[in-house]
């Protein structure tokens, strides 16, 4: 679309064959790529552009929480203080959940969640083996919507066990080729609802307003930036468990560096 050259843009990234670019086509850290121009949405120009890699998450999150049908206010559990959960618990917290406890294993991460807004805040390294009984200890019994985003199976055991009668549990982590017991009896008696949801499709429109109104400040999670030719070190901070990296950028643009 000749309108869009010269503007700056984000598009959403899975394709009419159903394929993502920077997945099953080219793109993901590439100074050029192809996208279908009916996907492209502009920025206002003074939308900060180190910000704009998060949009494709957040629209991850938008999507999924449509998913998980937030039907009360009641208390929420998010495992995983990646980027995923932190904006969950930024979603959770806008949509009127005032009682939402974060599960994670770094103490900046989880430093981020509370100012994102979670009340408690769980590290699992601090669990002993018993992760449902450190959530419990925060003081909030059963939680009416979980979201799962780490693809932890001790994590996915925990969520069956701290469901609310007539909960939500939500699936959005990466869980390759994991397997778990689970204790459907629990399901049953508790009519627990199991969901999952998968990449972004259809939420990108309110991913963008929300990030370029603020009410979604994604800049908060952005670590660092490097240029492009500095990619080496900035793979090694993510790398870096032991770093205080949530999010790091490359950028190719003057603006971003």
């Amino acid at each position: 679309d000749p309108a869009l050259v010269g503007r700056p843009c984000v598009a959403e990234n899975v394709l009419a064959d159903g394929g993502e670019v920077g997945f099953e086509h080219a793109g993901g850290y590439g100074e050029y790529l192809v996208t279908e121009a009916r996907h492209v949405q502009s920025l206002p120009g003074g939308f900060a552009l180190t910000a704009a890699p998060l949009i494709e998450p957040l629209a991850v999150c938008v999507r999924a929480l449509r998913r998980l049908r937030v039907e009360d206010a009641g208390p929420a559990l998010v495992f995983g203080d990646g980027p995923i959960g932190l904006l969950m618990t930024m979603l959770l917290r806008r949509n009127g959940v005032k009682d939402i406890v974060l599960v994670g294993g770094r103490a900046d991460r989880l430093r981020a969640g509370r100012e994102a807004g979670a009340v408690e805040t769980v590290n699992y390294h601090e669990a002993r083996g018993d992760l449902a009984g450190a959530i419990r200890a925060t003081g909030i019994g059963s939680f009416t919507n979980i979201v799962e985003a780490t693809g932890s199976a001790p994590a996915l055991a925990a969520c069956f066990a701290l469901g609310a009668p007539k909960g939500h549990v939500l699936l959005v982590g990466d869980y390759a080729k994991a397997r778990l017991e689970a204790p459907f009896q629990t399901v049953l008696h508790h009519e627990l609802e199991l969901i999952g949801s998968n990449a972004s499709a259809g939420a990108w429109p309110e991913a963008v307003r929300l990030a370029v109104s603020g009410e979604i400040r994604l800049d908060r999670l952005v670590t660092r930036v490097f240029p492009a030719a500095d990619y080496e070190a900035a793979f090694a901070l993510v790398r870096d468990r032991h770093a205080s990296a949530i999010k790091v950028v490359v950028g190719w643009c003057v603006a971003c560096r």
